[in-house]
């Protein structure tokens, strides 16, 4: 065991500073750093994220449900550079007090309603348009069950996992080791449950792929902490099959675009307000403006 001894203070402080990627956007309050209020668009949902699992998690579900026919759905989504600080804003504050992407307001009733937290929001979606979440007890059950896990799980494989091995100033034996132990039993857990059923919650697409694909299919395609080879995702077949499956999915593959703003021109999709935004000369003119 390698690590550097470390012995608490009787009480904590933030004086020094931590180091690593996130470490300027890291403090230990809440609140807003300044006022900047949001852009609001005409269509019913107004979402402000940013394509990281998490975001992509909703816009994968309004692409969905815009594919299915849901015009109730249609959305304006405004990009948060959390790297700028977007995300303490007074007017992105107002609706998501913890400071998190991805926000959304449905404007569509009145008052109009705040969402946080990406799993409520894909409840709230899949519960107002009535789609991709099982209408009977136990489906229902399952679905929600497999949900929460993703919410539960996610921040040892995001806050836990990846911090440590990816983004860390310095590679802690101790901490590397603790957290690919964690990630490497949730791929089991995965891997045990697709080997049963064609999707996460049984055999229809539901909020719960939604929810899970994201991190997990993108581990294993290696979009996230350069780990595949580390964790050996190939190993997991049935996560690797599932992962293909639904990468296939033209509304996937739309929603990974939507607020991105790293990566080729062709993934990128700084803001969306219209279907037709998706195509490549607005993607690149969104991009090389700086929208």
């Amino acid at each position: 065991m390698s690590d550097k001894k470390y012995t608490p203070p009787k009480v904590w402080n933030p004086e020094e500073a931590s180091g690593g990627r996130f470490a300027s956007i890291n403090r230990p309050v809440a609140g807003p750093t300044h006022d900047k209020p949001l852009p609001v668009g005409e269509h019913p949902i107004q979402l402000y994220s940013l394509a990281t699992p998490n975001g992509v998690k909703v816009t994968i579900l309004l692409e969905e449900l815009l594919a299915a026919g849901h015009k109730g759905a249609e959305y304006d989504a405004y990009l948060i550079n959390i790297m700028g600080g977007d995300q303490f804003g007074s007017g992105f504050v107002d609706i998501n007090p913890n400071s998190k992407i991805p926000a959304m307001v449905d404007q569509s009733v009145t008052p109009s309603v705040r969402i946080f937290e990406s799993g409520a929001m894909l409840l709230y979606l899949a519960e107002k348009f009535d789609a991709f979440i099982p209408r009977d007890n136990a489906g229902r059950a399952e679905c929600l069950s497999w949900l929460f896990w993703q919410m539960g799980s996610a921040p040892f494989l995001g806050g836990g996992f990846g911090h440590f091995y990816a983004y860390a100033p310095e590679k802690y034996e101790y901490a590397i080791n603790r957290y690919t132990m964690e990630v490497k039993r949730q791929l089991d857990v995965l891997d045990r449950q697709l080997a049963e059923s064609r999707f996460i919650a049984g055999d229809d697409y539901t909020i719960a792929d939604m929810a899970i694909w994201p991190w997990y299919g993108a581990l294993v395609n290696n979009k996230v902490y350069d780990a595949a080879e580390f964790l050996a995702t190939h190993t997991y077949t049935h996560v690797v099959r599932w992962t293909r499956e639904i990468e296939q999915r033209p509304a996937v593959q739309r929603g990974r675009m939507v607020n991105r703003s790293w990566g080729d021109l062709h993934e990128q999709l700084r803001e969306r307000h219209d279907a037709s935004d998706f195509d490549h000369r607005t993607q690149d003119k969104l991009s090389s403006n700086g929208s």
